[in-house]
This record gives structure tokens, C-alpha cells and sequence, in this order.
């Protein structure tokens, strides 16, 4: 048996290259140089980078927080005081949004996670489409996650979200 050592070299190659793309891919997504700011759920204290639109107003997670920080679909939500400000429905993973949807009383920006915000670049159909799914799927989970806690109202309240996301994509 003779084993092919530029084989080896070049899978130990690439795997390098994946280990490095994984590692800055977080910086690289969130812009600023690699400086991205963490914030913090201030009731479960999961962590996470919100996009710039958000803005500053405090900003609570709703979904998983696996290893302290928010991962999987979900809502990240501003609040000032008891009011409800913008929300981002989509994805994240190790508390860095990959895609989705931040919901603007006038309109949604759609689209993956680039310098730092959520569509903040031109967006081709495909990327506002897969945006507008995975919010979708968002809005569908915190809908049964309020529907679970008995927070009927909430529940309802997502469940028409979810319905108007479902709205903006393209069906056949």
C-alpha cells in the first residue's frame, strides 16, 4: 500500500484554509476591521452581535444559547423601556447573524450578514429569497417558543409576523 503524500499535503492544505476561514469569518462578517462589539441578552446574558440597524437600544435574544452564546433561529429585539423596537428575524451561529431579516415599521432589509448589518449591499434575488425563508422560519419558531410559555397574545402576534414574511417571498 503506498500512500499519496501531495494528497496529504493538500488536504492538510485546505483543512488549514477552513480552520482560518472559520476563525476570521466572524470578524470578517461583522466589518470594522475584525472589531465587532458583543452585547449581551440582559435577562439570560447570551451573547451575541447585532447588526448596526438595530441600533444601540438594549437587545434581547429569543432562541437557543448554546455555549453562551445565541445560535440557531431566532429574534434578536431593541427595547426602550416596556416598547418594542426593531427586530432581526434569521439565523445565527456563535452569536454572528449569517442571514435574515431586520423588520422596519416602513419595510424589511433582507439578505446575509456583510460589514457588519444585514443587507447592507446590493442583494441578488437568491440571497433576498433565502433572507426572507430563513426570517420566516424565525418568526415561525419565537411564534411556537411564546405558544409553549403560554403567552397566547405573543404568540399570535409572531404567528402574523411569520404570516407577513411569508407574504414577500415569490411562490409559484
Amino acid at each position: 500500500m503506498r500512500l499519496n503524500l501531495n494528497g496529504l499535503r493538500a488536504g492538510r492544505c485546505a483543512a488549514a484554509a477552513a480552520v482560518l476561514a472559520i476563525s476570521f469569518g466572524a470578524a470578517l462578517a461583522a466589518g470594522k476591521g475584525g472589531q465587532a462589539e458583543w452585547q449581551q441578552d440582559p435577562s439570560t446574558g447570551c451573547r451575541f452581535i447585532a447588526p448596526t440597524s438595530l441600533t444601540t437600544a438594549p437587545t434581547y435574544w429569543t432562541g437557543a444559547c448554546v455555549s453562551g452564546k445565541a445560535s440557531g433561529l431566532g429574534m434578536l429585539r431593541t427595547r426602550v423601556g416596556a416598547k418594542a423596537g426593531i427586530a432581526f428575524y434569521g439565523e445565527l451561529r456563535d452569536g454572528v447573524p449569517l442571514i435574515g431579516a431586520v423588520d422596519f415599521e416602513s419595510g424589511y432589509q433582507v439578505g446575509r450578514f456583510v460589514d457588519g448589518d444585514i443587507g447592507a449591499h446590493n442583494t441578488e434575488w437568491q440571497e433576498q429569497h433565502d433572507g426572507f425563508e430563513a426570517a420566516l422560519r424565525a418568526a415561525r419558531m419565537v411564534s411556537k417558543h411564546y405558544s409553549n410559555a403560554g403567552n397566547t397574545a405573543s404568540a399570535r402576534y409572531y404567528d402574523r409576523v411569520a404570516k407577513q414574511l411569508d407574504k414577500q417571498l415569490d411562490r409559484d
